[in-house]
């Protein structure tokens, strides 16, 4: 019996790491299909087993308070081509993990909320202690929307982060993530370094 119970009460964590590992799963084939979806993307159908993950882990699944900023002037994102791009920095996030307090910031882009599709999106790139090593020298991204905003939180998930196109090839106007969006610990999670050929990050 106490074996019995024992056993019970592990049960309800080990469905909540499964539960979390198929939403994990689920996220990733979705982004896939949308590589190969987009008639733009660098990545087709025999290049889809060339993307690399790290394993599903929940530690790098955090709340974050949002701390909404009233930015009416915008500023400048330099991309990896040289072209300048225009975003607003929409909210900052002061979250814990590994024990350290870290802050990113949310940004929004002039350009899309222009259009009505993408009104309520969010952009999160940063940088962390993995770049060129295990991930994409460049950073990579995470994306939100203004829905995911709940009683002044967000859900954090680097698990959901993933490379821009420039991981995979050159001539790509992706975003370089913001000195103040630049993580000096390691996250393990999200996409790592695409295992075929990519271009220099410069």
């Amino acid at each position: 019996m106490k074996k019995i119970l024992i056993a019970a009460l592990f049960l309800p964590v080990f469905l909540s790491a499964q539960s979390f590992e198929n939403e994990i799963e689920t996220f990733r084939n979705q982004y896939i299909a949308e590589h190969l979806q987009e008639s733009h993307s660098p990545i087709k159908y025999q290049e889809v087993a060339l993307l690399d993950f790290y394993e599903a882990n929940q530690q790098y699944q955090v709340q974050a308070k949002v701390n909404l900023i009233n930015d009416t002037k915008g500023f400048t994102m330099l991309t990896h081509t040289g072209k300048k791009k225009q975003y607003y920095k929409y909210a900052r996030l002061n979250f814990t993990i590994n024990n350290q307090k870290q802050t990113l910031y949310l940004y929004q882009s002039k350009r899309l909320i222009q259009k009505k599709e993408y009104r309520d999106y969010l952009f999160l790139p940063f940088t962390d202690a993995t770049n060129y090593q295990s991930t994409f020298g460049g950073g990579r991204y995470i994306d939100f929307t203004l829905d995911d905003i709940q009683n002044n939180e967000i859900t954090l998930d680097f698990n959901k982060s993933y490379n821009p196109y420039c991981a995979y090839a050159g001539g790509f106007n992706c975003p370089i993530p913001p000195k103040e969006n630049r993580l000096d610990i390691a996250i393990r999670a999200g996409e790592k370094l695409y295992l075929g050929k990519a271009e220099p990050t410069h």
